[in-house]
């Protein structure tokens, strides 16, 4: 027996999803976006979020390590709400995912949490990216970047492209879209750097002219050897915290964030672009630390519209000034 709470909840879900597709509606066929955050823990009882991939739904529940709420008890929950959004909008039960994820340190934010394989191609910015919605904790593809993906291209043409903690490598597919003359692209997991690779050939792009990088970026920004000439547009995209046994050092991005930039300036051409961003809510830029950049806080700009949580990300461009 469904307790009624839960139906309640359901249905309160429902309703207030089909509200955000409607508020959106206008904004998604302008702006010609088939990906996006339909929901944000709106409601107080119903603490997920959930984003939309072109008629699948991706649902997260973020737990807390002390949380004792994982049994049999919270998976039912977990069902009934996934039974009510197939029926409230429409969808089979094979296009609902369900997680339920906690803060992921070193290692672990790179293994596998099923072996589904639920891979299609999304579409996004006239391009097309891999996606698996079952198989890893994120998708392959941050929607909240959706806005700074589109600034990068806008400045990439004729540029030498630099993509550090590049995940699936979607900064460098826009890098090479707005004509990137060549580009390197690096991360720590073999997985992301094919994922990337597949990222390139679906938009049949030359890989010739961009490098693909399995390294510790702190290894790979000190490394005379891996730098054949100086970069002139960058994004560097920490992760909070790394811990993993392939780093040679713990990555803390509110310590190491001054190291990081003054590293990557030291790679860069005089006038270059870096865009710097992070996802740690309480993250503080210490700009007195670091030397010959001058720039602006973009967050207002690269925050989509579709996300409710308007700190997910704190997003600087910041000019190389010698």
């Amino acid at each position: 027996m469904v307790p009624d709470k839960w139906l309640k909840q359901s249905e309160m879900l429902v309703n207030r999803v089909k509200k955000n597709q409607r508020h959106l509606r206008k904004w998604l066929k302008r702006e010609n976006v088939s990906c996006y955050r339909l929901y944000e823990k709106d409601i107080p009882e119903v603490p997920l979020v959930i984003d939309w991939y072109q008629g699948r739904l991706h649902v997260a529940e973020f737990v807390r390590f002390d949380e004792s709420e994982h049994g049999e008890e919270k998976s039912m929950w977990l069902e009934v709400i996934a039974e009510g959004l197939c029926e409230g909008l429409e969808l089979d039960r094979g296009d609902v995912f369900i997680k339920q994820r906690q803060r992921q340190k070193g290692k672990q934010q790179y293994e596998r949490v099923s072996e589904e394989e639920h891979r299609f191609i999304a579409k996004e910015g006239g391009l097309q990216f891999w996606v698996n919605l079952s198989d890893y904790l994120d998708t392959g593809l941050f929607l909240d970047h959706r806005a700074a993906r589109g600034m990068v291209r806008e400045e990439a043409a004729g540029k030498h492209f630099l993509n550090l903690f590049a995940y699936t490598g979607s900064f460098s597919v826009y890098a090479e879209d707005g004509g990137a003359s060549h580009s390197t692209t690096v991360d720590m997991s073999k997985t992301y750097v094919n994922w990337t690779e597949d990222n390139f050939r679906l938009n049949d792009m030359d890989l010739e002219k961009h490098k693909l990088v399995q390294a510790d970026v702190f290894a790979f920004l000190q490394d005379d050897s891996a730098h054949s000439e100086p970069y002139d547009l960058v994004v560097l995209d920490p992760p909070t915290f790394s811990n993993s046994k392939r780093m040679q050092d713990v990555l803390d991005v509110q310590r190491d964030h001054p190291w990081l930039i003054q590293q990557v300036l030291q790679r860069m051409n005089t006038g270059g672009v870096l865009y710097f961003s992070n996802n740690f809510r309480k993250f503080k830029l210490d700009i007195g630390n670091i030397e010959g950049i001058e720039g602006e806080e973009l967050s207002h700009k690269t925050v989509p519209r579709d996300f409710r949580n308007r700190q997910i990300h704190r997003c600087w461009r910041f000019v190389k000034t010698g």
